[in-house]
């Protein structure tokens, strides 16, 4: 069975250490703060200047003021900070980031990622997410494996304008994590229920089956 949008949240937290400062990016990144294991202690950084985020609030309790640099309302852990955006991307641009999860519209076979325009499509600017691709050292993708057409978006050549050249390490999506190799995606976890001949025909780009692949495991 594949997984819906939370659960692949809930494992990428598993990619969580003890003091990181961690960038989460819009969509389904932004669900990782929910998933937070209780024995450790992580600092969540965004963009338009927030250090400190905790999850989201429980309907009712918004602060229109509090918010992420997807404009979602957040809540805020104690000793939260407030500062503006050349603090927040000093930050970013001098490696203090330990991790980012970024989503993707397209993620290529020897790690390049598009995420921030369709051409023809109106955006409203490209946000952080160059200057997070270029300066942090471990980059964590979540995203779906196929678009809406079907279309597989782990693919051999991004065909979207670029935001990073060679610079995912790793992809969870509703139907594996693989680990960005030298031959292309390497699938190293399925998710329950998910056969590899399925994730194969979801897979444009060239896939390697770990020898070690075993099944996801959130716990």
């Amino acid at each position: 069975m594949a997984l819906d949008k939370n659960t692949i949240a809930k494992r990428i937290a598993k990619e969580l250490k003890d003091g990181y400062y961690v960038n989460l990016g819009i969509g389904i990144p932004t669900l990782v703060a929910n998933h937070v294991p209780p024995e450790i202690a992580i600092e969540f950084q965004s963009e338009n200047g927030v250090l400190g985020i905790g999850p989201f609030p429980f309907e009712g309790d918004e602060d229109a003021d509090l918010i992420n640099a997807g404009k979602q309302t957040i809540t805020t852990m104690p000793g939260a900070s407030f500062f503006d955006s050349s603090m927040s991307f000093s930050m970013i641009r001098g490696k203090h980031i330990d991790l980012t999860v970024l989503g993707a519209m397209e993620v290529a076979e020897n790690g390049d990622i598009a995420n921030w325009k369709i051409p023809g499509k109106l955006v409203k600017g490209m946000g952080g997410a160059m200057d997070l691709v270029a300066s942090a050292e471990n980059i964590i993708v979540a995203m779906m494996q196929v678009n809406k057409r079907g279309e597989s978006k782990l693919i051999k050549r991004c065909s979207l304008p670029l935001t990073g050249i060679k610079c995912v390490k790793k992809i969870v999506t509703e139907l594996g994590v693989y680990e960005i190799i030298a031959e292309g995606f390497l699938l190293v976890e399925y998710a329950p229920g998910v056969s590899v001949e399925r994730i194969k025909n979801a897979t444009e780009g060239n896939l390697i089956v770990s020898n070690g692949l075993k099944e996801m495991n959130f716990s």
